[in-house]
Protein backbone atom coordinates (compact mmCIF):
# COMPACT_ATOMS: atom_id res chain seq x y z
CA UNK A 1 0.00 0.00 0.00
CA UNK A 2 1.81 3.43 -1.08
CA UNK A 3 1.37 6.31 1.01
CA UNK A 4 -0.93 9.01 -0.14
CA UNK A 5 -1.98 12.39 1.05
CA UNK A 6 -5.56 11.30 1.04
CA UNK A 7 -4.87 8.87 4.08
CA UNK A 8 -3.66 11.88 5.67
CA UNK A 9 -7.12 13.84 5.28
CA UNK A 10 -9.38 10.95 6.42
CA UNK A 11 -7.15 10.98 9.66
CA UNK A 12 -7.62 14.42 10.03
CA UNK A 13 -11.42 14.18 9.16
CA UNK A 14 -11.75 11.13 11.16
CA UNK A 15 -10.14 13.08 14.04
CA UNK A 16 -12.56 16.18 13.61
CA UNK A 17 -15.79 13.42 13.44
CA UNK A 18 -14.46 12.17 17.10
CA UNK A 19 -13.58 15.74 18.42
CA UNK A 20 -17.20 16.25 17.17
CA UNK A 21 -18.69 14.17 19.72
CA UNK A 22 -17.39 16.39 22.44
CA UNK A 23 -18.16 19.54 20.97
CA UNK A 24 -21.72 19.25 19.77
CA UNK A 25 -21.68 22.28 17.91
CA UNK A 26 -21.54 20.52 14.31
CA UNK A 27 -18.99 22.87 13.22
CA UNK A 28 -16.30 20.28 13.41
CA UNK A 29 -18.03 17.49 12.28
CA UNK A 30 -18.90 20.23 8.54
CA UNK A 31 -15.01 20.20 8.83
CA UNK A 32 -14.65 16.57 9.23
CA UNK A 33 -17.13 16.19 6.05
CA UNK A 34 -14.74 18.80 4.15
CA UNK A 35 -11.42 17.40 5.02
CA UNK A 36 -12.98 13.91 3.53
CA UNK A 37 -14.30 15.48 0.42
CA UNK A 38 -10.29 16.92 -0.14
CA UNK A 39 -9.46 13.29 0.57
CA UNK A 40 -11.24 12.32 -2.60
CA UNK A 41 -9.25 15.52 -4.34
CA UNK A 42 -5.83 14.09 -3.37
CA UNK A 43 -7.14 10.63 -4.25
CA UNK A 44 -7.98 12.13 -8.17
CA UNK A 45 -4.38 13.36 -8.01
CA UNK A 46 -4.25 17.00 -7.30
CA UNK A 47 -1.39 18.80 -5.94
CA UNK A 48 -0.97 20.31 -2.42
CA UNK A 49 -2.55 23.82 -3.14
CA UNK A 50 -5.44 22.59 -4.80
CA UNK A 51 -6.21 20.44 -2.21
CA UNK A 52 -5.93 23.99 0.49
CA UNK A 53 -8.27 25.55 -1.94
CA UNK A 54 -10.82 22.66 -2.04
CA UNK A 55 -10.47 22.21 2.14
CA UNK A 56 -11.10 25.86 2.00
CA UNK A 57 -14.26 26.23 -0.43
CA UNK A 58 -15.68 22.88 1.03
CA UNK A 59 -15.21 24.35 4.56
CA UNK A 60 -16.55 27.60 3.24
CA UNK A 61 -19.71 25.66 2.20
CA UNK A 62 -20.22 23.32 4.84
CA UNK A 63 -19.73 25.47 8.05
CA UNK A 64 -22.17 27.84 7.24
CA UNK A 65 -25.00 24.95 6.10
CA UNK A 66 -23.97 23.06 9.15
CA UNK A 67 -24.78 26.09 11.81
CA UNK A 68 -27.50 28.01 10.24
CA UNK A 69 -29.36 25.23 8.64
CA UNK A 70 -28.73 21.94 9.96
CA UNK A 71 -27.61 22.61 13.68
CA UNK A 72 -31.07 24.43 14.65
CA UNK A 73 -33.45 21.36 13.60
CA UNK A 74 -31.55 20.19 16.50
CA UNK A 75 -32.17 22.65 19.47
CA UNK A 76 -35.32 22.57 21.31
CA UNK A 77 -38.42 24.88 19.90
CA UNK A 78 -38.89 28.34 21.38
CA UNK A 79 -35.29 28.39 23.28
CA UNK A 80 -33.69 31.39 22.54
CA UNK A 81 -29.59 30.62 23.44
CA UNK A 82 -27.15 32.96 24.36
CA UNK A 83 -29.60 35.75 25.33
CA UNK A 84 -28.94 36.30 28.86
CA UNK A 85 -26.63 38.73 30.03
CA UNK A 86 -27.55 40.46 26.14
CA UNK A 87 -29.96 43.08 28.25
CA UNK A 88 -33.28 41.60 27.22
CA UNK A 89 -33.54 41.27 30.96
CA UNK A 90 -33.09 44.67 32.11
CA UNK A 91 -35.85 45.91 34.16
CA UNK A 92 -37.76 43.42 34.43
CA UNK A 93 -39.24 41.98 37.65
CA UNK A 94 -38.09 38.90 39.58
CA UNK A 95 -39.19 36.95 42.88
CA UNK A 96 -36.20 36.09 45.07
CA UNK A 97 -35.57 32.10 45.90
CA UNK A 98 -33.57 30.47 48.27
CA UNK A 99 -31.45 28.12 46.76
CA UNK A 100 -31.75 24.74 48.97
CA UNK A 101 -27.78 23.47 49.12
CA UNK A 102 -26.26 26.87 50.86
CA UNK A 103 -29.55 29.37 51.44
CA UNK A 104 -27.91 31.77 49.16
CA UNK A 105 -30.43 34.60 47.85
CA UNK A 106 -30.77 34.81 44.03
CA UNK A 107 -33.48 34.97 40.61
CA UNK A 108 -33.98 32.50 38.36
CA UNK A 109 -33.54 33.96 34.73
CA UNK A 110 -33.99 31.30 31.70
CA UNK A 111 -33.91 28.84 33.89
CA UNK A 112 -30.58 29.67 35.79
CA UNK A 113 -30.11 30.62 39.33
CA UNK A 114 -28.32 33.92 40.03
CA UNK A 115 -27.08 35.12 43.19
CA UNK A 116 -27.91 39.11 43.51
CA UNK A 117 -26.74 42.04 45.31
CA UNK A 118 -29.15 45.30 46.20
CA UNK A 119 -27.74 48.11 43.80
CA UNK A 120 -29.47 50.82 46.66
CA UNK A 121 -27.78 48.89 49.98
CA UNK A 122 -25.12 46.34 48.32
CA UNK A 123 -27.18 43.47 50.89
CA UNK A 124 -26.96 39.85 49.18
CA UNK A 125 -29.20 38.61 51.49
CA UNK A 126 -33.09 39.00 51.12
CA UNK A 127 -36.12 36.78 51.96
CA UNK A 128 -37.48 34.50 49.88
CA UNK A 129 -40.51 35.93 47.53
CA UNK A 130 -39.33 39.05 47.17
CA UNK A 131 -39.79 41.29 44.10
CA UNK A 132 -36.74 42.81 42.68
CA UNK A 133 -35.98 44.20 39.09
CA UNK A 134 -33.18 43.06 37.37
CA UNK A 135 -30.41 46.02 35.96
CA UNK A 136 -27.14 44.46 34.66
CA UNK A 137 -25.09 41.54 35.80
CA UNK A 138 -21.92 42.16 37.39
CA UNK A 139 -19.90 38.78 35.98
CA UNK A 140 -22.11 36.19 37.57
CA UNK A 141 -23.86 38.36 40.09
CA UNK A 142 -27.53 40.12 39.28
CA UNK A 143 -27.42 43.81 40.04
CA UNK A 144 -31.37 44.22 41.37
CA UNK A 145 -33.15 46.73 42.69
CA UNK A 146 -36.20 47.12 44.86
CA UNK A 147 -39.58 46.69 43.14
CA UNK A 148 -41.73 49.09 42.59
CA UNK A 149 -44.74 47.05 43.61
CA UNK A 150 -43.39 45.04 45.70
CA UNK A 151 -46.12 43.99 48.63
CA UNK A 152 -48.68 42.55 46.69
CA UNK A 153 -47.97 40.21 44.74
CA UNK A 154 -46.07 37.05 43.76
CA UNK A 155 -44.83 35.64 40.97
CA UNK A 156 -42.85 32.04 39.81
CA UNK A 157 -39.44 32.21 40.45
CA UNK A 158 -38.34 30.86 37.35
CA UNK A 159 -40.13 33.37 35.04
CA UNK A 160 -40.63 37.34 35.15
CA UNK A 161 -43.08 38.79 36.90
CA UNK A 162 -45.65 40.53 34.70
CA UNK A 163 -47.22 43.80 35.95
CA UNK A 164 -51.29 44.09 34.74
Amino acid sequence: MDWNLAYLWLAIALLLGLAELMSGGLVLLALGVAAALTAGLAALGLSLPWQLLGMGVFSGLLVPLAVMVIRPRFSPRGVAYGTTGTGVEKHRTYTTLKRDFDGATGIKINGDFYRLRVVETGATELPAGTLVTFERFDGTTALVSSAPHASSTTSNASTPHREQ
